[in-house]
């Protein structure tokens, strides 16, 4: 199939083999010029010298942009809100992410003229899906480049034989016996030796936990401030969102929490192993649930439990920029409006519990909740002027009418009551 070229295409790089050897590629193939546009969605990386490799692998241009603030901000926190986790264990580290990294591309292609932008993600990932589809949500006529789609390389192995030919600097990658994926939610790790899921991982591959059985003996506790469902203190200090994150990050690293390692489906029908470490998104999340408890009753926090699995598999599948996601998020910010309160965690060893929770319209009452008799005194043993101990046996028998009906029927003797 005959392939367009472009008088210019932003290509989304990130300075490994991937996205290096795509940019000579492009500029061989597919355009006049190559924009390299780097985004900082706080992956901890030297990100000046990413743009010099840029500019010394061929691109005319490179870009490095700050998208940190928005990434948190705007994508982590009203997930974390949504109670969005895959499959019941992953925090969707990378598939938050790549909106944010989308949105953005499309906003330099517009800025520098180019009609095109092209991404590293493989044709059997879910990244491909969702780059384009946030790139459609935008500029509808965008024209895509996908190396891996098009490009007769089958693998690593030809990636760095193409690199050293055209004097592309390939670092450590060659020795790298997995891929990963780096933001300041968390990493990935995938790919190589882990693509058995029986294999168990090299404890040591992590940079953002300590191994839960070299960590500290002594526990450490910390307090998550919530305000209308967004996090905005720790321990008492109020902090901005990127601050946060990276406090509670290095929190609940120090301590191996947030370790996961799944067998998820992957959007195009293939499964695919990950290893992720999330450890200040597990607190926020654990912190969430926790004021909840007591801030919603009990219809509210059943809806978010029904509304979480789909927000989550939305978002997986690459459709944050869809009416249905928005509309999912505006139910949620309306039901979050009366979470306010504070989440008190115990971390240790790699466990991450909690240990108090108060709001600051709880639902809560002692007295209610008491087995003892409340003070002022009421008419029963733990009784109140709102519940009465016999009001339970009407409760009880209408609760149970249609179970009464159906057995009645199953004895025989017929529906009548």
């Amino acid at each position: 199939m005959q392939r367009k070229h472009h008088k210019r295409v932003v290509v989304a790089y990130s300075g490994g083999l991937d996205t290096s050897v795509i940019v000579k590629w492009v500029l061989e193939n597919r355009a006049d010029e190559v924009i390299a546009f780097t985004a900082d969605v706080g992956q901890g990386e030297d990100l000046l010298a990413v743009r010099d490799k840029a500019l010394r692998t061929g691109a005319t241009e490179a870009m490095v942009e700050d998208l940190r603030l928005p990434f948190v901000q705007d994508y982590v926190f009203p997930t974390v809100r949504a109670h969005g986790v895959y499959q019941d264990q992953y925090l969707l580290g990378t598939a938050i992410a790549r909106p944010v990294i989308g949105k953005a591309l499309v906003d330099c292609a517009r800025r520098v003229g180019a009609t095109a932008i092209c991404h590293g993600a493989t044709g059997k990932g879910n990244d491909q899906v969702r780059f384009e589809q946030t790139a459609f949500a935008m500029e509808p006529d965008i024209e895509i480049v996908s190396p891996w789609r098009e490009w007769d390389f089958k693998g690593r192995a030809d990636l760095v034989a193409y690199a050293e030919s055209h004097g592309i600097d390939v670092g450590e990658i060659k020795v790298k016996p997995y891929s990963m994926d780096a933001n300041i939610l968390h990493v990935s790790y995938e790919g190589g030796i882990l693509e058995d899921p029986w294999n168990e991982f090299d404890p040591k591959m992590f940079v953002m936990t300590t191994n839960p059985e070299d960590a500290p003996d002594t526990p450490e506790y910390v307090e998550i401030g919530i305000e209308r469902g967004v996090p905005v203190t720790v321990n008492g200090e109020a902090l901005e969102p990127v601050e946060m994150l990276q406090k509670l990050n290095k929190l609940a690293g120090a301590h191996g929490v947030g370790r996961v390692d799944i067998v998820e489906d992957r959007l195009i029908g293939l499964k695919s192993r990950g290893v992720y470490e999330t450890p200040g998104g597990t607190l926020l999340h654990l912190a969430m649930h926790a004021v909840e408890s007591v801030a919603l009753d009990r219809y509210q926090r059943e809806l978010l439990e029904d509304l979480g699995p789909r927000f989550a598999r939305l978002v997986y599948d690459g459709l944050w920029f869809a009416p249905e996601r928005e509309a999912l998020s505006k139910m949620v910010d309306h039901i979050q409006e009366e979470t306010t309160g504070t989440a008190r965690l115990k971390l240790y060893k790699g466990s991450a519990n909690v240990v108090g929770r108060k709001a600051q319209r709880s639902l809560y009452d002692e007295d209610l909740a008491s087995f003892e008799h409340p003070t002022p005194a009421a008419a029963g043993p733990s009784e109140t002027p709102e519940f009465r101990h016999a009001d339970a046996e009407g409760f009880i028998r209408l609760r149970s009418l249609r179970l009464r009906t159906r057995a009645r029927r199953d004895k025989g003797h017929g529906g009548g009551l």
